[in-house]
C-alpha cells in the first residue's frame, strides 16, 4: 500500500513570519568601530604622542530609522571636516549594511583636540583644586 503525496504548505513570505530587533547600543557599537575605522590609527604622527581615546557612538532607533551621534577625540592640527565627512561615510555605511537600516543624520561632537606631539597625562597623576 503506497501513502498519498505530501504537499508542502505555502511559503509564508518572511516579512509576515516575524519580527527583528536590533538593540540600540549593537547600533551603537556598529557606528563606533566604523568611526575608528574612518580615522585609521589612534597614535598622532609624532613619536611617543599620545594615544587618542576611541570614539564613543549613541544611536537612537526608531521603526528602521537610526539617529547616531558620535563623540570624537581628534589630533590637531589636522583636517577636521575631511576626517568628520570620512566618519559620516563610513557609518552610514556599516549600519546600513550590518543592521539594514535607514540613517539619515550623522552628528559628531568632537570633544577634545590633541596638539601632535603631546605626551600621555603621567599614570596617577592627578589636578587637586584647593
Amino acid at each position: 500500500m503506497t501513502s498519498p503525496p505530501r504537499t508542502t504548505p505555502p511559503r509564508v513570505p518572511a516579512a509576515d513570519r516575524g519580527a527583528l530587533r536590533i538593540a540600540d547600543r549593537v547600533i551603537a557599537k556598529i557606528a563606533a568601530r566604523a568611526a575608528r575605522e574612518a580615522l585609521g590609527p589612534t597614535r598622532t604622527p609624532a613619536a611617543g604622542a599620545a594615544t587618542l581615546p576611541a570614539p564613543h557612538a549613541t544611536v537612537t532607533v526608531h521603526h528602521d530609522i537610526a539617529r547616531v551621534h558620535v563623540s570624537l577625540h581628534l589630533p590637531y592640527p589636522d583636517d577636521l571636516a575631511a576626517r568628520c565627512a570620512a566618519v559620516r561615510r563610513r557609518v552610514v555605511e556599516r549600519v546600513e549594511g550590518c543592521a539594514s537600516m535607514s540613517v539619515p543624520e550623522v552628528d559628531i561632537d568632537i570633544e577634545h583636540l590633541r596638539p601632535a606631539g603631546a605626551p600621555d597625562a603621567p599614570a596617577g597623576r592627578e589636578r587637586r583644586l584647593r
